[in-house]
């Protein structure tokens, strides 16, 4: 397809002008050359924009991967020149319901050369989601026209929780677990015996090796680390209150990153790992096993999961976890409460959990509660309300202070910086032997 160029807008403009003179002293004349004129430029600009047909440039898109909510993804296209300089106008038919950088990706390129262009998507939602063909405009050699055409690049592509925060994740575990960071490893210290080092002044020299270091010209310690093989099971709330929308995405999904990265983080500290997630009833139950494969089959049966417009049934999910788990357990249901009253049910369930077990309650908050909470006020609006949220807020806490009265952990955090205190806590929790 040829399309006029902003040049050839430009002429047809200027021949108009000059038509306009004409017609003042004979019309018939002016139209006749207006005419004339305009056909002979749209000629022109055809003969123009078909020479682009025997230089095109070559668009490829980068094969995408797994993309994660909540996050900027990069996409990558390619383009490459042959033997005459070239300037174009690149979109790309992502998915329209995703915002993203830059809609339409334009540059000038010498010839024979070769760009990589790029664009951040950001998904809000998880599922598959289709990219079609990428459609390029090429200038014509004499800048009258656009040639327009399109690459086949269907693609279907997975859009997943928070992969991104997961390698991060990781990679930090890995470190620790390395001994990379030795600073973190000194203040975390278990009861299972690790491996002998050198001491370092400011440890404790309790753990020092006397037999060991007896051998040695320096004196050597014990390395600690968490004791293995305990039990962690994460219950997941897809009810009601986690269908809001909270920072872009909703309650649910923050939720579901955090439940990844404890349970990441449980099985490379080489604990059994569990998982049940409910509404009205528990619609997903994976029993506690060890290993990275177990890591595999959470991602693939919570990935397609939505929240539902339900009230969970905190006491029948936490029953049935009862019947079927035996062994000692840290217990983290991971919901959201609003006052007292609403949250009796939940308190009720979570008693049941001890002694038997240690619960641990974790609730996302509403960052913008905080916000409203504590910003300033300018009008009586602003006002009005700022003492909504304090009062939302308080009763939150109180609700929360009943559920530590009667010994189960808590932990209240806004949604979208939930996963890292999470895991600082659970980390703690076995460094202190709690469980």
């Amino acid at each position: 397809m040829i399309l006029p160029a902003k040049r050839l807008y430009f002429i047809l403009i200027t021949a108009l002008l000059v038509a306009t003179l004409v017609a003042l002293f004979n019309v018939q004349i002016s139209l006749i050359l207006l005419v004339l004129f305009d056909i002979t430029f749209l000629t022109v600009m055809v003969i123009d924009g078909n020479k682009v047909k025997n230089h095109r440039v070559k668009v490829i898109r980068h094969p995408l991967q797994k993309l994660s909510i909540g996050r900027e993804n990069k996409v990558t296209l390619s383009v490459t020149t042959n033997y005459k300089p070239a300037t174009v106008l690149i979109k790309d038919n992502y998915p329209q319901e995703f915002s993203v950088s830059v809609p339409i990706l334009a540059t000038s390129m010498t010839d024979q050369s070769h760009q990589d262009l790029h664009y951040t998507i950001y998904p809000d939602q998880r599922g598959e989601f289709y990219w079609g063909d990428i459609r390029i405009r090429q200038l014509s050699p004499w800048a009258l026209a656009w040639y327009d055409w399109k690459v086949p690049a269907k693609q279907k592509v997975a859009v997943y929780p928070d992969l991104m925060g997961l390698r991060s994740l990781l990679i930090r575990l890995s470190l620790e677990n390395t001994g990379t960071l030795r600073s973190r490893r000194r203040l975390v210290q278990g009861t299972e015996f690790s491996e002998l080092r050198e001491y370092v002044s400011g440890e404790d020299p309790r753990l020092i090796n006397w037999k060991a270091s007896a051998r040695s010209t320096r004196p050597i310690v014990n390395v600690l680390e968490e004791e293995r093989e305990q039990t962690l099971i994460i219950l997941l709330d897809r009810g009601r209150l986690m269908t809001a929308q909270l920072q872009g995405l909703k309650r649910f999904d923050w939720a579901l990153n955090s439940t990844l990265a404890l349970a990441l983080t449980g099985l490379n500290r080489g604990d059994f790992v569990g998982i049940g997630v409910f509404d009205r009833e528990v619609v997903t139950w994976m029993p506690p096993e060890r290993g990275q494969h177990q890591f595999s089959r959470i991602m693939e049966r919570l990935t397609p999961l939505q929240p539902v417009l339900q009230e969970p049934d905190y006491f029948g999910s936490v029953t049935r976890l009862v019947n079927q788990q035996h062994r000692r357990a840290l217990v983290v249901l991971i919901t959201d409460i609003i006052d007292t009253i609403a949250s009796a049910e939940l308190l009720t369930a979570m008693q049941r959990l001890t002694p038997r077990y240690l619960p641990f309650c974790v609730t996302l908050r509403d960052p913008l509660l905080d916000e409203i909470a504590h910003g300033s006020t300018e009008n009586l609006e602003d006002l009005y309300n700022r003492s909504v949220a304090l009062d939302m807020l308080s009763q939150r806490q109180v609700a929360l202070a009943k559920l530590k009265q009667k010994g189960i952990l808590v932990l209240d955090a806004p949604a979208n910086q939930i996963s890292e205190p999470l895991v600082t806590q659970y980390l703690q929790i076995k460094a202190r032997h709690l469980l």
